[in-house]
């Protein structure tokens, strides 16, 4: 092998090497690096890109680092490894570097340029065309383009991270956004064999030439700043501004007919190394030259771009020396030719029409020029017979998707739900035995807290239900209940407990926040703290005061729906149990409140502010049965029920308040208790006085 290969391919197994040696952060140190009011979801594929979720814990995007999915070498050979949020919409909501080697940054200017490079993305659209660069003004098509602020002394390292941002954010675009990849990219058959001369290739459309005339050129810039800024394009308006000649040489076949053998044998190496890569000829033998003097060869073309389906393609210099084929024109031979790479990984398929885009470029003024800009663009494809391509894999409903990925949860959720639900319905005596009550209920609140919601982050919000509210008021859909199976069975749990017990199953039972508080209300207890009790009239006036809260809510949702997440943070749910504390101050200290007010006033929050409770009280309207157990002497002239409610669900008359019962069963353990309940305690002792007279 001739020794100017060797170096190539001793830097290329490096980079593959430590490409391959590159692994995505461990879920903590990523969920470090998302900034409130976002937060890391769950996985959604192998290669670290995670869901994004917003305050309210629904879907808000993408979360996931460029070096795993787009290991572009940088000048030192490392890639460059940047943190991106996408919306659901494809637009960045943050990037940040992670960590590089470029040289330029680690010993020349300093870090903090390159950090205010990746500034400047938020807000911008992965599915728009953006280059580097600081154009003062833009002409014709060229005013689609979105420019970047580069870095002056590394133009090139810039672009490299800029690549690696692009490539990445599209090859997530393209799986879980776009919807455009019906099968897997097209591959060159290598065995594909077919006799191809100049006459072949330009016939059947393999050469796809594409020429533009200084007076189209000039067209372009009519009525701008820059008409008059090309004399030549004025003297010469029938020759060709731009003659280009576009040929996809990764099939053999097509290769062999345009290279010379030393030309082909050097691809040949090249695509050793880099098997992904689709190497695409350009051949302009018009004014426009492709590149501008300022381009450094193995980056992106500075005038070039190109999509497909409507998605930017990531196009990058493959830094090889182009040698003709002798049978080519003379006039191909005097021409400027090079081979650019597009990286099937990341979505191009060859087989499929795609779009280069030429820039034409024009400059006004001497000491601070404007540039303007305008686009032509330049169709090709190449037939399928020279490629092979595997089966496409079936697509996967997103809510599959993510039930898969839960399978172990879901399963342990499921038996935990059906074998509390089958407890209470059937056993309940049992349960609510004086033996047995506390240390059951305790053990059942530790693990909804442990497992539903610090583990499996299955606590329910009023956010879910306002969504639906939404979807229903603007027609929208209801998709996004899928994508969190494991609340969602809760859910399910939860309105089938609306039917049996009201608000009781969840509110009492399945919520890791009340739990959270009841076992700060026996900590107070434990530690001897004072407990506190608002009189019946105060008791009476703040329950209600949860359900104007869910008015507003409800309310804001339809009128300023803006606003929403915001609102929404009058639950500490999130703070408390979806991110465990790790949030601003002012969202710590105000979910630390209600579980500190706790531990002398019991679940105050449950009681008196809770939207979702409120929403779960009117569910509990759907309840066909009462479920507690009374007697006509509960009330008159017993009382004990209803001193011992802490929660104050049971009216003096003895009646259960079904809309404030949580189903702590306290009430059904002293009903069935002979050594507690009064009724029982008197009728025992009259059967006693009966049987001693008799």
């Amino acid at each position: 092998m001739r020794l100017r290969f060797v170096i190539p391919l001793l830097l290329a197994w490096l980079v593959q090497a430590a490409a391959a040696a590159a692994a995505p952060l461990p879920r903590a140190e990523l969920a470090a690096l998302i900034v409130p009011p976002y937060s890391l979801g769950e996985p959604v594929n192998g290669n670290g890109v995670y869901r994004l979720l917003n305050s309210g814990g629904a879907a808000a995007g993408y979360v996931f680092e460029t070096e795993p999915l787009a290991p572009l070498p940088g000048f030192s050979g490392a890639p460059v490894n940047a943190l991106v949020l996408l919306d659901l919409e494809g637009t960045f909501l943050d990037v940040r570097l992670i960590s590089h080697n470029e040289p330029i940054f680690v010993s020349g200017l300093g870090p903090a340029p390159f950090h205010r490079f990746f500034e400047q993305y938020p807000g911008l659209s992965v599915f728009s065309p953006i280059a580097i660069g600081t154009p003062y003004g833009m002409a014709g098509e060229g005013a689609s383009l979105v420019y970047l602020d580069g870095v002056t002394k590394a133009t090139a390292s810039v672009r490299i991270a800029h690549d690696s941002v692009m490539a990445a954010a599209l090859s997530v675009a393209r799986e879980k956004m776009h919807g455009v990849i019906t099968a897997p990219p097209a591959r060159p058959d290598p065995h594909h064999a077919e006799p191809l001369d100049w006459a072949a290739l330009a016939a059947q459309g393999l050469v796809r030439r594409a020429t533009i005339t200084n007076a189209e050129a000039d067209a372009a810039f009519a009525g701008t700043l820059w008409a008059d800024d090309d004399p030549e394009a004025k003297q010469h308006p029938q020759d060709p501004y731009l003659d280009l000649w576009i040929a996809d040489v990764g099939p053999p076949a097509i290769a062999r007919a345009l290279l010379s053998p030393a030309g082909y044998a050097e691809l040949q190496d090249f695509l050793a190394i880099s098997p992904d890569d689709e190497p695409l000829l350009l051949i302009e033998t018009g004014r426009h030259g492709l590149v501008s003097p300022e381009f450094i060869r193995n980056t992106a073309p500075d005038r070039l771009s190109a999509s497909q389906n409507g998605l930017p393609v990531a196009l990058r210099d493959s830094d090889l020396l182009v040698e003709l084929s002798l049978d080519l024109p003379d006039a191909l031979h005097q021409g400027t030719a090079m081979i650019l790479r597009a990286d099937r990984r990341l979505g191009f398929d060859p087989a499929q029409d795609w779009t280069l885009h030429v820039q034409a470029v024009r400059k006004h003024g001497m000491f601070q020029p404007e540039t303007g800009t305008a686009d032509f663009p330049v169709t090709h494809s190449t037939p399928e017979r020279f490629f092979l391509r595997a089966s496409a894999p079936a697509p996967v409903p997103p809510w599959q998707e993510a039930l898969r990925s839960r399978r172990a949860d879901m399963t342990v959720l499921a038996l935990f739900l059906t074998a509390l639900t089958a407890a209470l319905l059937l056993g309940q005596r049992r349960i609510a035995a004086r033996s047995t009550l506390t240390p059951v209920r305790l053990a059942v609140l530790a693990f909804v807290t442990l497992f539903i919601g610090l583990w499996g982050q299955g606590q329910l919000s009023i956010v879910t239900v306002l969504g639906v509210l939404r979807a229903a008021s603007e027609g929208g859909s209801y998709a996004f209940l899928a994508y969190d199976p494991f609340s969602l069975l809760v859910w399910g749990f939860a309105l089938l407990g609306l039917i049996l017990w009201g608000r009781a199953l969840f509110c009492g039972w399945l919520c890791p926040f009340g739990a959270l508080q009841e076992f700060a209300h026996h900590l107070g207890r434990r530690l001897g703290l004072p407990q506190a009790a608002l009189s019946p009239t105060w008791d009476t006036r703040l329950k209600k005061l949860k359900y104007a809260v869910l008015a507003g809510l409800a309310a804001l949702v339809l009128l300023a729906p803006e606003h929403a997440d915001t609102a929404t943070e009058v639950e500490p749910f999130k703070t408390a149990i979806t991110t465990g504390f790790a949030r601003e101050w002012h969202f710590t200290a105000y979910a630390v409140f209600w579980l500190a007010a706790g531990l002398v006033l019991f679940k105050p929050f449950c009681r008196y502010l809770c939207p979702l409770g409120a929403f779960m009280a009117l569910g509990g309207l759907l309840r066909r049965r009462n479920w507690i157990a009374r007697r006509a002497a509960c009330g008159t002239p017993c009382q004990l029920c209803k001193v011992k409610c802490a929660y104050g669900a049971i009216a003096r008359g003895g009646a259960v308040r079904y809309d404030e019962c949580f189903g702590c069963l306290d009430c059904v353990s002293i009903h069935d208790d002979p050594a507690r309940c009064v009724p029982l305690i008197v009728a025992a002792r009259r059967q006693q006085r009966k049987e001693a007279a008799e």
